[in-house]
């Protein structure tokens, strides 16, 4: 007796092969994406997220080296609220969201709020070419190698870019946005830092 099946299998089986291939996804290591030859990313959602500063957790320690050849230091801002963008030259909502942040950046930067850039994935040449189209005043640092990345590794996932942190004056991660920052999102989450 030759069986066929139903429509409620075939969906069944529709369902767990997505469900298998989401979960594959999400244990893929796609730190080679940034330093290879693709034009493709996979940006984030846009989705904000704020945390109650009971819940936050240790302090994050960012060290690198700008492209100024400046070293950097998440410690050395202790005091202040630091916002770190993750992007790279090549990314469509990286460019979008660019002249937003540094406008952001200027409204802030009298208020004890910092920016740094940490760039997944371009050399100097191209990064300076994107900060002066975009009129970016603010440091950025290279991280080809995904050491910045790993550090920050449980606060954005290595394949979201371009993605936002405003970190509060402990160091600690406050608010994060995957995708592009809608600019009132971000400053109201400054502004909830600075006022605690």
């Amino acid at each position: 007796m030759t069986t066929h099946p139903t429509r409620r299998r075939l969906l069944g089986a529709a369902g767990s092969l997505t469900g298998a291939l989401l979960l594959a996804a999400c244990g893929t290591d796609t730190s080679d994406r940034y330093s290879s030859g693709e034009a493709g990313y996979v940006s984030g959602t846009g989705v904000a997220v704020e945390i109650a500063a009971a819940d936050r957790a240790e302090p994050l320690e960012i060290v690198g080296t700008t492209y100024d050849d400046e070293e950097f230091t998440s410690a050395s801002h202790r005091g202040d609220v630091l916002v770190v963008n993750v992007w790279y030259a090549s990314c469509p909502p990286c460019r979008k969201e660019a002249p937003d942040l540094q406008a952001i950046h200027e409204d802030y930067q009298d208020q004890g709020v910092q920016f740094v850039g940490v760039n997944v994935r371009d050399a100097e040449g191209p990064a300076r070419a994107f900060e002066e189209t975009y009129g970016i005043t603010y440091p950025s640092m290279p991280d080809a190698d995904a050491e910045i990345m790993y550090a920050l590794r449980g606060q954005v996932a290595p394949n979201a870019v371009p993605s936002t942190l405003v970190l509060d004056r402990e160091g600690r991660v406050a608010a994060r946005i995957s995708g592009a920052a809608d600019p009132s999102v971000l400053r109201a989450m400054i502004d909830a830092v600075i006022e605690e």
